[in-house]
């Protein structure tokens, strides 16, 4: 420490420093995100799904994670296989597998797995690609704003803006897929919920109906005025010959 006779101790060796923190590269971390399945966090593994909220999944993974029920807090949107979509993907032909290589090999950062079908743009990270969720075909953004058009650019077939997701979207965009998502689920609730209220409804009425049946005190003449009685029940139905028989 010094002061003791021997030594003078430094400024710098009696003030503790802050340490600065390290800003994480973006263009490492989308790159990173691109070929890291966001279930189990190991490499992406074809075949390969994404979600509403743009994230990529190794299929296999998710397919155990629900089995098992061991579905992360991050991933709890995902109840089944419905909610993720898989991806039709263009690969990369001059892309070759790190772990497939020698040590001694040279690694083209360049190159990746993926790349666009129309522009080539490889799927690093750094340049934004969509996916249709109707078909599961993969572009390039550039490509979309460069070739208008009203069908999708990898099959040809529907393209609906509303239905196209960008791979792990900016923040902002982000959000707005997350509330969209959570309109779409309070909205199939609801319907679920009017469903259930219509066939609840229904049973009381058949309840009521083969009650009134059963009851001792009405007349035959006054059963016979409903559908529910057996005489309503035997008459012939009309078919595809005889569309309105008009029985009574």
């Amino acid at each position: 420490m010094g002061a003791d006779g021997g030594t003078i101790p430094k400024r710098c060796e009696l003030i503790k420093r802050r340490r600065r923190r390290r800003k994480l590269n973006k263009k490492f971390l989308r790159s990173c995100q691109m070929s890291t399945c966001q279930m189990s966090q190991q490499k992406l593994k074809k075949p390969i799904v994404a979600d509403r909220l743009g994230r990529m999944y190794s299929k296999e993974a998710v397919i155990e994670a629900i089995l098992n029920k061991t579905i992360p807090q991050s991933c709890i949107h995902i109840k089944g296989m419905k909610d993720v979509k898989e991806l039709r993907l263009t690969d990369n032909k001059d892309y070759k597998d790190s772990d497939k290589k020698g040590g001694d090999a040279y690694d083209d950062a360049n190159q990746t797995p993926f790349l666009c079908p129309v522009t080539t743009t490889p799927m690093n990270g750094i340049n934004p690609f969509v996916f249709n969720w109707k078909c599961g075909c993969v572009v390039s953004e550039k490509a979309i704003q460069e070739v208008k058009s009203d069908k999708c650019h990898g099959c040809g077939g529907v393209w609906k803006e509303e239905e196209a997701f960008i791979l792990f979207p900016p923040h902002e965009i982000a959000e707005k897929y997350k509330e969209a998502l959570e309109k779409k689920k309070a909205k199939k609730r609801k319907e679920g919920e009017e469903e259930k209220e219509d066939k609840g409804k229904k049973a009381k009425k058949d309840e009521g109906a083969s009650s009134l049946q059963a009851d001792p005190t009405k007349t035959d003449a006054y059963k016979n005025l409903f559908t529910s009685c057996e005489a309503a029940k035997n008459k012939p139905q009309g078919h595809w010959v005889t569309y309105n028989p008009l029985f009574y």
